[in-house]
């Protein structure tokens, strides 16, 4: 079966910033939908678009009161599609990072192993899959080449044909990525302001889901998987 995965990421700050006001965690996001029903998700997007006169590139940071209803109609069609349509982040926490003894002082090197951690757990047997990351400007050209083709040798029985970088300006399901993995985001930042509109779209997606508040999940978490990556080891 043909797989398509839209990724997306957040809070890139925490990676390599000593600020102390930066975020906690980095996040990278990815939406996973089987490669034949791209379009009708695109059409239904196209439809809420219409129906609440939203015609703005979809962002997390830009849920306001005027568009929470065209955010909540996101919400609900995530949730209508069942596992057809998944979201999985993997959470890095930022202080505990080690640069210098695992990713040779680099930290785009080690931004795209983290890349690889969110995807290779779900590259299953027997299908084949395309990535799309939001474009950004890379120090070595060939960062995501390499990604591919480490993807593709880390399971032989499926194949990663491509991963290709796109302007998410362009690209409405990498843009419904940046929406999800806002709401993982500000939960695990805890950056939701009381009473906002944000609070408001977080708080529906956690009562569709069924569960307290947007938190790590077991890996067999299915529908938002939520991979707080652990930099320690042991158990």
């Amino acid at each position: 079966m043909k797989f398509e995965v839209y990724c997306d990421e957040s809070q890139q700050d925490a990676f390599w910033s000593k600020s102390p006001d930066r975020a906690k965690f980095l996040l990278i996001g990815s939406l996973w939908l089987p490669a034949e029903n791209r379009h009708v998700l695109k059409g239904s997007i196209k439809g809420l678009r219409e129906t609440h006169g939203f015609y703005k590139e979809i962002k997390w940071h830009g849920i306001t009161r005027r568009y929470i209803a065209f955010y909540r109609g996101l919400v609900d069609l995530f949730m209508s599609q069942g596992d057809d349509l998944r979201f999985r982040c993997i959470a890095v926490e930022g202080e505990k990072l080690d640069l210098v003894r695992f990713h040779e002082q680099d930290a785009e090197l080690g931004f795209y192993k983290f890349y690889y951690q969110l995807l290779k757990h779900w590259i299953l047997d027997f299908n084949e899959y395309v990535i799309f990351c939001d474009e950004k400007t890379n120090r070595e050209a060939d960062r995501l080449r390499v990604l591919c083709r480490t993807l593709d040798f880390s399971n032989i029985t499926s194949t990663v044909k491509a991963v290709q970088a796109l302007p998410s300006s362009e690209v409405a399901l990498i843009q419904f990525c940046d929406f999800l993995l806002g709401a993982a985001s500000a939960r695990m930042n805890t950056t939701i302001n009381q009473g906002s509109a944000k609070e408001e779209i977080v708080t529906m997606l956690e009562s569709r889901l069924g569960r307290g508040q947007l938190a790590p999940t077991w890996k067999s978490e299915q529908k938002f998987n939520i991979f707080k990556i652990n930099l320690r080891g042991g158990w």
